[in-house]
């Protein structure tokens, strides 16, 4: 059912005409006199790309050399990383697309504006503002980004957790990619690795994502809801007047401010529940939470229901051929295996990456690596479950 037009929708109008009269013209006054706005930002591909750093003490390739994992390498388009030594090297060869942080998966390569929590409070943001965000890549843009569009490197830089958690949260958002923009882009990995990442996470959301392949078609219409609450917040912040407690409904909406807050708030709340649980193995070593697990499991925590979609891998011991060596707890990059005091293999799935290490390196081959659902990654709300239980006790009592 559309929403009525009412005065404000009206107010809100005349304030944006009255705006575009103020300079009718825009920027064709500067362009026929040659002169340039400094202060206005210019495009420029560099300003969205970094050089990623290293982190050599969870990567699989310089724990042990038994290790077949090469992600970092085999996507590299320049082939700009060397591995040797226990030591990762990034040549100055690097073209700094990303593509190494995203297929990595111990996240030993950090790039700051590419770390999960980071896209995916970007995407949400643009998302919760606008009526449809876009995600895309300097080469197929090739100009400043717009409020509701997420640049980055190469449009393979995003996780499949990543996509899975905006997937869930956020079904407006699309990929804006022209068709053969890839076809003579150096990066010759990322559309590939977009493909499979998004393919997975759709799999497991059980919806699609959208995709834009025409410029035209690029909209960035805010809400109704957010654009009155942006114009009511304007007047407060300008006349001192508490206008919005004339309007409830605007009053009530949640900020975007908050809406990250929140999410951000519920990976603490995971993180805090599993480091109470399972923080620390029988060593007194401090497990590891990637970022995209962290997305994965809050996901998953607020839809249970999907972790039947969900296929993950997690080592499977065989205690007939096990000889409690430790081998396997002293490679885990993130120490979800552990030794309890009787020498018995245990993991914590919720820390495992699926990455294989352990059963690589065991010796007497009694891990294998298994294929089962994510029925086990749900982590369980303690606050949810005690308010659930305050309210079936307070039924009971009116029920007396």
């Amino acid at each position: 059912m559309a929403e009525q037009h009412d005065m404000f929708d009206d107010i809100i109008e005349i304030s944006k005409g009255v705006d575009a009269l103020k300079n009718p013209f825009g920027g064709i006054t500067d362009a026929l006199l040659g002169t340039v706005d400094e202060s206005k930002p210019h495009w420029n591909p560099a300003d969205y790309k970094e050089r990623p750093r290293v982190n050599c003490i969870p990567c699989l390739a310089c724990k042990s050399e038994k290790s077949s994992c090469h992600a970092c390498m085999d996507v590299c388009p320049v082939n700009a990383i060397e591995i040797e030594d226990g030591a990762i090297d990034v040549l100055d060869s690097c073209r700094k697309c990303g593509l190494c942080v995203a297929a990595c998966p111990t996240e030993a390569f950090v790039s700051p504006r590419l770390q999960p929590k980071k896209v995916y409070d970007a995407v949400a943001r643009a998302a919760t503002a606008h009526e449809t965000a876009y995600v895309t890549c300097t080469r197929a843009l090739k100009r400043i980004p717009r409020e509701n569009e997420v640049l980055v490197a190469c449009v393979g830089d995003v996780t499949r957790e990543t996509w899975f958690s905006i997937l869930t949260d956020f079904p407006n958002v699309s990929v804006y990619l022209p068709l053969d923009i890839c076809a003579n882009c150096r990066n010759t990995c990322g559309e590939e690795m977009l493909g499979e990442a998004i393919g997975e996470a759709e799999e497991w959301a059980g919806r699609g994502m959208g995709l834009e392949v025409e410029p035209r078609d690029l909209k960035c219409n805010k809400r109704r809801e957010y654009e009155r609450k942006e114009f009511m917040d304007n007047v407060v912040r300008k006349t001192g007047l508490a206008v919005s407690k004339l309007t409830p409904a605007t009053a009530a909406l949640a900020t975007v401010t908050q809406r990250l807050k929140d999410h951000t708030n519920k990976l603490k709340a995971i993180e805090s529940t599993l480091s109470t649980a399972c923080g620390t193995t029988t060593q007194r070593r401090r497990r590891v939470l990637t970022q995209s697990r962290e997305l994965l499991l809050s996901t998953l925590r607020d839809h249970p229901e999907l972790a039947g979609n969900i296929e993950v891998s997690t080592p499977v011991c065989d205690f007939e051929k096990c000889t409690a060596c430790g081998e396997c707890v002293r490679l885990c990059p993130t120490n979800a295996c552990d030794l309890l005091g009787s020498g018995r293999f245990a993991l914590e799935p919720a820390y495992c990456v699926g990455c294989g290490l352990c059963a690589e390196a065991c010796e007497d081959h009694a891990l294998t690596m298994e294929s089962h659902d994510a029925s086990d990654l749900v982590v369980p709300d303690p606050d949810a479950e005690q308010k659930r239980k305050d309210a079936e006790r307070a039924r009971a009592e009116a029920e007396k």
